[in-house]
């Protein structure tokens, strides 16, 4: 984990503050006000001490008294008032300063939420392959939430007790020169201590952020598949790796928990330090009578103000921590860069999209190849029929049309245009894909249709909806394109959510659609309305259907079978199916889906 350095707290608080700048000036405002009126109210104190000292020595002495008893006393009345409303007036200062705190955390870090999202989003597949959403969440949420505490409370409590302790010791210093040299040497040995000990813990709470994102991750996992951990009578072992992540977080939290009290102990030693000086410092002076009673009282509660910001600036370290942390670990995040750049923007032409595969290589990792030397044309407007056991490439080659991965050499292209040339955003409106599994939002069917994008206007979702033959669908729904659909598709049988597939990407209008056996689960009702809805799909567009049935490549132009990520043959359908040596015609005598099983 980075342990983040002076700079990127100050990189963080200046970029995500900035926009928040007159709630921050205002913020600093009340923050002045309450330090001035903490440092002005000991002196309320000690006028009415001498006030009131004066008075009884006076008495005692048997002089005549000036001012009379009655204006002494109207006087420490006096005094204890203004003494009663500063002290109100700077409760409901610090009030405000903690209210503002808070927003301006909670707004700031809302944006840093948002960059985080953004920037995992644009990160490429190998990316998120090797973490689980519920570590993503952790990430991005948990981890940036404890920032949301080190905005608030560093810029309420931390500045502000800074610029207090500084305040404190010119106050000091004011009234004796010595006194608060040697006060300011004690508070710059004190945060000197506190600034040791404090990278001592921030390694520890890195560690506990990571053994709570894996917990999450494996709990996010573990609920997602709960009727297959049941049935397949794996609950023992799903609780056994429970306990012992939770067992991980807890060791973890516990040597976090340990590096804090280290830090509680260096204040607590500080704190027994700084009131000893101030009594002794007092006492020496008042012997001298170089100072009042009332200035004795002045240095011990100017040192209670300096001994109680350094407490609650301890009380924050945990804090302050768990920051450093969260930020460490939000740097570590930004810092991954995606191996997908954009290209520059050669446009990709209209209408339907020639394809090339040229000398094609490609692996995930280094030790595994799954693309070898795959090289290939498609003509505008063809179909391909794209066969092959699991695992043999073919969902790889879909990945490489979206740019969701590279090749590791050679190059692609769509209508002459490299792949790595065009823009990701034109790139993928100009391809599109329906699988097997569908991904559906908890939002309006419109919205679903149209990925939210409120410029499609609702002639053309209509449109779409009929030109693909499913009008009566439509009519079924009880609010029309309004109709809510719940997260995940619940309500919604597997052919309705296909029909919703099929129509996101009819309204894209692309020139290529990659069809991945979209109808491989239908009942036979809806498989022959999806039948004209993917012969409507591909009318004057390119087609690659990733087929495992006879029936799906029957509309194909050509055939192509790979295996073990080479390609075995290419041709027409017609000429391969002719072929009784071919590896398609095998395919049809023995049955394809038993052949690719």
């Amino acid at each position: 984990m980075i342990v983040p350095r002076l700079e990127q707290y100050r990189h963080i608080l200046r970029e995500y503050m900035l926009p928040w700048r007159n709630r921050v000036l205002l913020l600093a405002l009340m923050l002045f006000t309450s330090i001035g009126l903490q440092l002005f109210n000991p002196q309320i104190l000690r006028l009415f001490i001498d006030t009131a000292v004066d008075s009884g020595n006076n008495l005692s002495a048997g002089a005549t008294l000036w001012p009379a008893p009655d204006n002494t006393m109207n006087q420490l009345l006096m005094v204890a008032l203004l003494f009663i409303v500063v002290a109100i007036l700077q409760q409901l200062v610090a009030v405000g300063a903690v209210y503002f705190g808070e927003d301006v955390g909670w707004k700031a870090t809302n944006k840093l939420r948002s960059d985080l999202a953004d920037h995992c989003l644009r990160l490429d597949m190998s990316f998120h392959h090797q973490r689980t959403p519920g570590e993503m969440i952790e990430r991005v949420d948990s981890d940036v939430t404890q920032i949301a505490n080190f905005f608030s409370q560093f810029v309420v409590i931390i500045l502000a007790n800074i610029l207090l302790l500084a305040g404190v010791v010119a106050m000091i210093f004011r009234e004796n020169a010595t006194t608060g040299v040697i006060m300011a040497v004690y508070a710059l040995f004190a945060l000197w201590a506190l600034n040791a000990v404090r990278s001592l813990a921030i390694p520890a709470w890195g560690s506990a952020r990571e053994a709570s994102a894996s917990f999450y991750g494996f709990l996010e996992e573990q609920l997602s598949g709960t009727e297959d951990t049941r049935s397949s009578g794996a609950v023992p072992w799903t609780m056994r790796n429970f306990a012992r992540l939770m067992y991980f977080r807890l060791r973890s939290e516990q040597k976090a928990s340990v590096m804090n009290a280290a830090i509680f102990g260096v204040v607590a030693f500080c704190a027994i330090l700084g009131l000893g000086i101030s009594l002794v410092a007092g006492y020496m002076l008042y012997n001298e009578g170089l100072i009042t009673l009332g200035t004795i009282f002045l240095f011990v509660t100017y040192t209670h103000i300096l001994v109680r910001p350094m407490r609650e600036l301890t009380m924050q370290v945990q804090e302050l921590q768990k920051a450093g942390a969260g930020i460490g670990r939000v740097i570590e995040l930004l810092n991954i860069k995606t191996k997908i750049e954009d290209g520059p923007g050669v446009p990709v032409p209209g209408g339907p999209l020639g394809l090339q595969f040229d000398k094609v290589n490609f692996a995930y990792n280094d030790t595994e190849v799954v693309l070898q030397d795959v090289d290939f044309q498609l003509e505008p407007g063809k179909v391909l029929g794209l066969l092959g056991r699991t695992g043999s490439g073919k969902t790889t080659i879909s990945r490489l049309l979206f740019r969701l991965y590279d090749p590791v050499e050679g190059s692609v292209r769509l209508g002459g245009t490299d792949l790595r040339e065009a823009s990701l955003q034109q790139l993928r409106q100009r391809v599109g894909i329906v699988t097997q599994d569908v991904q559906l939002f908890r939002a309006s069917v419109r919205d679903n249709l149209t990925f939210f994008d409120d410029s499609i206007p609702d002639e053309r979702i209509h449109e779409a909806i009929h030109d693909l033959g499913l009008g009566p669908w439509l009519a079924q729904l009880p609010e029309g394109l309004d109709t809510r659909i719940e997260s995940g598709g619940r309500g919604l049988s597997a052919g309705e959510a296909q029909l919703l597939a099929f129509t996101r990407v009819f309204l894209k209008d692309p020139g290529l659609v990659i069809l991945d056996e979209a109808s491989s689960r239908l009942d036979p009702l809806t498989e022959n309305r999806i039948e004209r809805a993917i012969d409507k799909l591909l009318h004057r567009r390119t087609g690659i259907i990733v087929a495992h049935r006879l029936a799906t490549v029957q509309r194909s132009d050509e055939i192509m079978v790979i295996d073990h990520g080479r390609i075995i043959e290419h041709d027409s359908r017609a000429r391969l199916a002719a072929d009784p040596d071919s590896r398609f015609a095998h395919l049809l005598r023995i049955g394809l889906e038993e052949a690719l099983a």
